[in-house]
Parts: C-alpha cells; sequence; structure tokens
C-alpha cells in the first residue's frame, strides 16, 4: 500500500517534538488493565515517543512503521528495550490475529485510511482488547502560541489543522469494532530551548503540505516572532489527548 504522507526529509526534527504526557499513559493503562509484561504493538511509531515510553512502562512493544528514516530513529532510541519493529502500514500490519492486549496511535491516526486500519486493529487485538490514540495538542491561548497562530494564518492563507484536532470517536464508532469511546485530556508544560522550539516546527508536515515551497520562510517567520537566544529556555504548554475504546 503507497504512504501519502512522506516523513522522511521531517524525521530529524521530530526528534524535537515533546513527549506525551505521563499521566495520560498511565490514564491509559489504568483504564484498560494492561499490565507489565503484556503485548502493546504502536503503529506509525515514528520516532519512537510514543514506543519509548511504552516500552519504560514495561510492556512488551511491537513498533509499526513504514517510513525506514523514522523508523532509524525509533529503532536506535529504544535499543535496550526490547522493541520489536515492523516494516508495515496501519492498513496491513503483516502481524498475526488477536495478539495485542493494546494497539495505539500516536500522533498518526490522522495520515492513515481510519476504516482500513480499525477493521485491522480489531484483526491484530486479543478479544477484549483496546485502541488508544494520542495526539499532542499545542495550547492556542497561550501567549507563544496565539502568536505562532498569527504567523501562519498570514503566511499561509486558509491553512487549516486539518483531522488532527477533530474528535476521533466518530471514526472509530463507525468502525462497529469497539464499545463506546472514552475520551480524556491531561495537561503537560514542557520546558524547552528556543531553539528545539522552532526545530520542532520543521518536523509539522501538515503545515509543510499546505505551506509548500514557501515551508522554510514559514519556519523562519515563526522563528522571528521573538528575538531570543538559541539557548533560552522556554515553557511550552500541551494537552495530550486521548481516545480509548475497547474491542467489542
Amino acid at each position: 500500500m503507497q504512504v501519502e504522507w512522506d516523513y522522511t526529509e521531517l524525521a530529524d526534527a521530530y526528534l524535537r517534538r515533546p513527549a506525551y504526557a505521563e499521566a495520560a499513559i498511565d490514564e491509559i493503562l489504568l483504564r484498560s488493565g494492561v499490565q507489565t509484561g503484556q503485548p502493546v504493538c504502536d503503529i506509525g511509531a515514528g520516532t519512537g515517543t510514543l514506543t519509548v515510553a511504552l516500552a519504560q512502562c514495561g510492556l512488551k512493544v511491537t513498533a509499526v512503521e513504514p517510513n525506514a528514516a523514522m523508523a532509524a530513529h525509533g529503532r536506535r532510541r529504544t535499543a535496550g528495550h526490547g522493541v520489536t519493529w515492523v516494516d508495515a502500514v496501519a492498513e496491513a500490519t503483516t502481524l498475526p490475529d488477536q495478539t495485542f492486549a493494546l494497539v495505539t496511535f500516536g500522533s498518526s491516526f490522522n495520515v492513515i485510511q481510519r476504516s482500513e486500519a480499525l477493521q485491522e486493529v480489531a484483526r491484530i487485538l486479543q478479544p477484549a482488547g483496546w485502541i488508544a490514540c494520542l495526539f499532542n495538542h499545542r495550547v492556542l491561548d497561550d501567549p507563544l502560541q496565539n502568536t505562532v497562530q498569527e504567523v501562519i494564518a498570514r503566511e499561509v492563507p486558509g491553512f487549516s489543522h486539518g483531522s488532527r484536532r477533530e474528535d476521533q470517536s466518530p471514526y472509530i464508532t463507525e468502525s462497529g469494532a469497539f464499545h463506546p469511546v472514552q475520551a480524556f485530556v491531561r495537561p503537560v508544560t514542557h520546558r524547552m530551548s528556543w531553539a528545539d522550539y522552532v526545530e520542532a516546527w520543521r518536523s509539522h508536515c501538515t503545515l509543510k503540505r499546505q505551506a509548500g515551497e514557501r515551508f522554510p520562510e514559514v519556519i523562519e517567520a515563526i522563528a522571528a516572532v521573538e528575538n531570543r537566544e538559541p539557548e533560552t529556555m522556554i515553557d511550552v504548554p500541551y494537552e495530550t489527548r486521548v481516545w480509548l475504546a475497547q474491542r467489542l
């Protein structure tokens, strides 16, 4: 299956993206009852941000990622954690039936064919297994984020966040494969350097697709919103949003 979203040129910048709220991952495991040692599958694992967190919880993780550049970073970051990496797509994971207690999507649920992928998830989940879709959303009413949004609106007229900021519940419900969705939010504030904050924007594929050839100029415009030294540390508020459901 052809992958529509190509992250090859963005893989290095992805390393600057912040982690998901630990409280969100703890809540997933609490509600699902998934325990240490159980098998989980992280689909669209990318550079391994969520994969690492799951492995550090003592779970037996299989990471599915079709992009070689992203997976190379992921393999390096998860070395020593016993993670198995698989070169496959969400719609056809190549994994055995009824294998996993939990399947996760960390900021990858919006770049797949969701109806097909959800049927694949139902196939590889154990009876009464769980699906969890996570997204890290910047808090847009934060003063810095508000200013950046104004810059993007000016530089990329008509910019849309796409489906990554949508309610994911209808997609899961319409699949007919899961119990009612449990949605929750856990806040997290990440302290990072100004240089890393700007570099993380270079991983923003939605912005890159809409900005086209002007993408480097848009990043420079974002970098110019505040006159800061690269090593200056800033606090950036995020919300980790989760959609969790149990297999029928």
